[in-house]
C-alpha cells in the first residue's frame, strides 16, 4: 500500500492542466451500453474510478482499447448482464449501469454497491423510478434483480430529493424506453448536463437540459449513433489547487478549467480575502495577507459543493477567525476531523456543523485519509504543516486525482509516493 510524504511549508509557483472530470466520465461510459457504434472518449482522467468501471464493462463483453489520447469502448459484444460484487463493491458509481443494461436487454443483476463511507447514500431512488417505468425488481443475496422484458415504459418521476446518480440512471433508462419520460427535480451538476447533451446529439430528444425539469422522448428499445466526445474539466480537481494556491498563500494558475462550473468555489474564495483572474479557460488566484473566515453551507449544484467542503475546510485552519461549515448532504462527512486535529487543527463539531477556530499553526504527523475528499483535505493541510507529513491510505486519492503528486512536484511541492513498510 502507498502513502504520500509531503513537506510542509510550501511554496507553489507556475501552472496545474486540469484533466477530464471523473464525476462526468462514469455516467458517459455507462452511457456507451446504449450505443450501436464503437463510442471514442477524449480527455478520460487516468484514475482508479474509471479503470474500475472500464474493467466492469470489460467483464460485462465490453471492449475497451487504450489509445494515446483516447479510449474506445465497444459494448456491441456485451454477453453478460450481472455485474458481480468484486468490482462493485469497490465503487458506488457502478449503480450507474443499472439504467442502462436494464433499458437494453430488458434484465440485469447489479451487485448492492460500495465506494467511500460517507454516509447514506441510498439507490432506492434509483428502483422506485425503474419500477414506475414498468421494472420488476428484488433484492436477492446482495443483488438488485432487474426485469422489463417489455422495455421500460416513459412515464412521469418526481425525485423526492435531488440525486445525481439516480438522475443520471433514470436518463439512461429513458433514452431507450417506450414514449415520453419527464424527471421532475432532476440534478443540474454539470455531470448530469453533458449526459444530457451527449444524448442529445446522438438522436435523443431531451428538452429541460440544465434544469430541475428534464423531458426524455425514448427510442423504443432503438440503440444510438454516439458520436466521439471529450470529458469536461474537474470543477473539484479544479476546486481544490486553487485550495493549494489559496492555502499557501501563492500564485498559482490553473489551465484548462471551467470557470463557469466553479461559480460557488469563486466566490467563498473572494468572501475570504483572495483575488482571482478568472479567463475563459484559466483561473488565477493571488496571496493575500490576511485570509478571512467563512461560512459554507453544502447543497446541490449549483451551490456550495459537498465534495470541496473538506478542502476548504482545511483552508479555513488558516483563517483569522471562526470559521462555520454546515453539512447537509453527508451525514458522515466530517470524518476528516480527527486528523485535521491530529495535526494542530482547532475544530469542533455539533452535529452537521463544524466550527474551525482559525488560525492554527498546523504540525506534521502521520494521518490517514477516509474517503476520497477527505485525502485532498489532509494533502492541503500537510502544504503548511511544520514538518513532514506522511498521508497514508492513499488509494482514496488515487480514486479520483489524476497524477495528483506529478502536478504538485511541477509548481514546488516536496512529495514522494513510498511503500509502507519499506
Amino acid at each position: 500500500m502507498d502513502y504520500l510524504k509531503i513537506k510542509g511549508k510550501a511554496v507553489l509557483n507556475g501552472k496545474i492542466q486540469i484533466s477530464g472530470a471523473k464525476n462526468a466520465s462514469l455516467p458517459l461510459i455507462a452511457m456507451t451500453i446504449l450505443a450501436k457504434n464503437s463510442v471514442s472518449i477524449k480527455n478520460l482522467p487516468s484514475v482508479a474510478d474509471i479503470n474500475t468501471l472500464l474493467k466492469l464493462l470489460s467483464n460485462l463483453g465490453a471492449d475497451c482499447e487504450f489509445l494515446k489520447d483516447r479510449v474506445i469502448v465497444d459494448t456491441s459484444s456485451i454477453n453478460e448482464t450481472k455485474a458481480t460484487y468484486d468490482i462493485v463493491k469497490t465503487m458506488r458509481a457502478s449503480i450507474l449501469v443499472l439504467g442502462p443494461i436494464l433499458a437494453r436487454f430488458g434484465h440485469c443483476e447489479v451487485s448492492l454497491p460500495g465506494g467511500c463511507a460517507i454516509g447514506q447514500r441510498p439507490i432506492d431512488l434509483h428502483l422506485k423510478a425503474l419500477e414506475q417505468m414498468g421494472a420488476k425488481i428484488a433484492i436477492k443475496a446482495g443483488y438488485i434483480e432487474a426485469r422489463a422484458p417489455q422495455g421500460l415504459q416513459g412515464c412521469e418521476i418526481i425525485f423526492d430529493k435531488i440525486t445525481v446518480t439516480g438522475t443520471a440512471n433514470i436518463v439512461m433508462a429513458a433514452a431507450l424506453a417506450k414514449g415520453e419520460t419527464t424527471i421532475v427535480n432532476a440534478a443540474r451538476e454539470p455531470e448530469v448536463v453533458q449526459l444530457c447533451e451527449v444524448l442529445r446529439d446522438s438522436g435523443v430528444e431531451i428538452e429541460g437540459i440544465g434544469t430541475a425539469v428534464l423531458k426524455i422522448q425514448g427510442t423504443n428499445g432503438e440503440l444510438l449513433n454516439i458520436p466521439e466526445f471529450s470529458i469536461i474539466p474537474d470543477r473539484i480537481e479544479a476546486g481544490t489547487y486553487l485550495c493549494a494556491g489559496a492555502i499557501t498563500r501563492s500564485q498559482l494558475t490553473i489551465t484548462d478549467a471551467e470557470p463557469e462550473h466553479l461559480g460557488a468555489v469563486i466566490a467563498k474564495l473572494e468572501e475570504m480575502g483572495f483575488t482571482l483572474d478568472v479567463q475563459k479557460e484559466t483561473i488565477t488566484i493571488f496571496p493575500t495577507q490576511t485570509i478571512k473566515p467563512v461560512k459554507i453551507v453544502t447543497q446541490e449544484y449549483p451551490a456550495f459543493p459537498t465534495d470541496m467542503q473538506a478542502q476548504f475546510m482545511a483552508l479555513a485552519t488558516q483563517a483569522d477567525g471562526v470559521s462555520i461549515i454546515e453539512e447537509r448532504l453527508f451525514e458522515n462527512r466530517f470524518m476528516h476531523v480527527s486528523e485535521l486535529q491530529r495535526m494542530g487543527a482547532d475544530i469542533s463539531l455539533n452535529g452537521h456543523t463544524a466550527t474551525i477556530n482559525g488560525k492554527s499553526d498546523l504540525s506534521a504527523t502521520d494521518v490517514m485519509a477516509t474517503d476520497l475528499r477527505a485525502s485532498s483535505a489532509l494533502v492541503l493541510a500537510a502544504l503548511v504543516a511544520k514538518g513532514d507529513t506522511n498521508v497514508h491510505r492513499i488509494y482514496h486519492l488515487d480514486r479520483g486525482y489524476d497524477s495528483l503528486e506529478t502536478k504538485l512536484k511541477n509548481v514546488g511541492v516536496e512529495v514522494n509516493r513510498l511503500k509502507e513498510g519499506l
